[in-house]
């Protein structure tokens, strides 16, 4: 089977690795739709814990089950699928083990013509979503789904902004937060992105590369209830004074860095919140999908590709016209 792996640091190739035997408790899934993220292009570049050369990339897939290991399980197969990537998040809810580790890195994952996995990584894809779309699902919508109502308790009516407006969480972020009746706001450094979300129904906009602070953004938007945020870096700051009292900021990314400091004191005062998010345990997958089911949500694609284009298409996921996700026809 043909598979694209990590072979050094800044080094992917196609192999032809044969096929996974399926033992006890595992699936082998037949890949139809694969999906990019940004986690991919940091394992390949060597900037990720538990590298393993010679890995298939890959966290993002669905399929149709092709064999499972256990007589058992046999009502798995030619079911149609999306793979929950994580693998041992733990008996807390709350807070991931310290063997929690996604499929992709150091597992091998979905960027190949089978995929093999765990059955009780298996759920099957909502009803109204074909592969392509089920597969730009797994990692963007749970780190989103976790963000917004785990951690950010989103409620309907409520204020949201969603930095960075076209990233693969942000995205879902939005969708979710506009089905869930909130009253959502974005940011972005592109007038077409942002005109493009405020025709998918937000209520405002924001291009933080032409404007030096948030004054007016807080002054017509009445300050937020949550701000959902990737970046990091200073403008934090920026964040802190435009949240209600009592509002939350969760982040989950640092692509600016570090603050070079904080205003502790309009927190204190505010009574403020600063959350940490990653990823999503396995019951919030199930709910992530079963959220997307209720309101028919679909993804944003930016683009299908043939599974052949996927090693060129590293480059791209940073693109600064991309919206939505980059997915493959395998």
């Amino acid at each position: 089977m043909k598979s694209l792996v990590l072979i050094a640091p800044g080094q992917i190739e196609w192999r032809e690795l044969d096929k996974p035997i399926v033992t006890s408790g595992k699936a082998l899934v037949k890949m139809k739709g694969i999906a990019l993220n940004r986690r991919d292009e940091w394992i390949k570049q060597g900037q990720y814990p538990n590298i393993r050369y010679g890995g298939t990339l890959g966290s993002d897939g669905a399929g149709i089950v092709d064999s499972v290991g256990d007589e058992k399980d046999n009502a798995w197969i030619g079911k149609e699928v999306v793979i929950n990537p994580n693998i041992g998040w733990g008996p807390d809810p709350n807070v991931q083990s310290k063997n929690y580790s996604i499929l992709g890195m150091p597992v091998s994952g979905t960027f190949s013509e089978y995929c093999l996995v765990d059955v009780d990584r298996l759920q099957q894809i909502p009803f109204h979503l074909d592969f392509l779309q089920a597969a730009a699902l797994p990692l963007g919508g749970l780190t989103a789904f976790r963000a917004l109502f785990r951690q950010g308790s989103l409620q309907s009516g409520q204020n949201i902004l969603i930095s960075g407006f076209g990233g693969g969480v942000a995205q879902f972020a939005f969708l979710f937060a506009r089905a869930a009746g909130a009253n959502v706001y974005v940011t972005s450094g592109s007038d077409e992105k942002i005109a493009r979300a405020l025709k998918m129904g937000a209520k405002g906009a924001y291009n933080y590369k032409k404007e030096a602070n948030y004054s007016e953004l807080w002054k017509t938007k009445g300050g937020f209830d949550l701000i959902i945020d990737s970046a990091g870096g200073d403008q934090i700051n920026n964040y802190i004074k435009i949240l209600k009292p009592g509002g939350k900021i969760v982040f989950y990314g640092a692509t600016n860095g570090m603050p070079s400091k904080i205003d502790l004191y309009r927190m204190f005062w505010n009574q403020l919140s600063l959350q940490g998010s990653t990823m999503g345990n396995d019951n919030e997958f199930i709910e992530m999908l079963s959220f997307v089911s209720k309101h028919q949500i679909r993804p944003i694609i930016d683009s299908i590709r043939p599974f052949s284009k996927l090693a060129e298409s590293f480059a791209d996921i940073t693109l600064p016209n991309k919206v939505g996700k980059i997915v493959f026809k395998a």
